[in-house]
């Protein structure tokens, strides 16, 4: 039986390396986002990351009425044991919070464990980016009401 979590904490940009860490056990070389580049992100107004230590983490930014999960990392040894849910869930949360009415995010087509964690969570089609990826695969773009207006 999975371990129960205390639930995501939120990251800053002091926490950029353990994120870079967690991101490049999760994505392929080509794909890895660098503590620099997170660390930019977490600048950025609007911008949170919330973290499972050694787990995964989720950074997401909100603008008016409208936020975008910009990556959700869940390491090899911590998938199916619900953490990637958890995360998304905190994320959703943080950004209705916020005043959030949508939110968007991009995932491979080839990502099939990924389209499966949004689908469950409300998540549906809302366009494409061919080519979007290094490895060549389209980007779907998927949205989720936050509110129920």
């Amino acid at each position: 039986m999975p371990e129960r979590e205390a639930g995501p904490r939120s990251a800053g940009a002091a926490d950029s390396p353990a994120l870079a860490a967690l991101h490049a056990q999760a994505f392929p070389p080509g794909e890895r986002w660098g503590d620099d580049a997170l660390r930019l992100l977490l600048e950025m107004p609007g911008a949170y990351a919330l973290l499972v230590p050694e787990k995964g983490f989720v950074m997401a930014r909100v603008a008016a009425d409208e936020a975008e999960i910009l990556t959700l990392a869940v390491a090899p040894p911590a998938r199916r044991q619900g953490v990637g849910g958890t995360l998304l869930a905190a994320a959703l949360g943080r950004a209705l919070a916020a005043g959030a009415a949508t939110m968007f995010l991009e995932v491979s087509e080839a990502n099939t464990a990924a389209r499966a964690l949004y689908a469950a969570a409300g998540f549906t089609g809302s366009g494409r980016r061919r080519r979007y990826y290094a490895d060549g695969s389209d980007a779907l773009v998927l949205s989720r009401r936050l509110c129920g207006s």
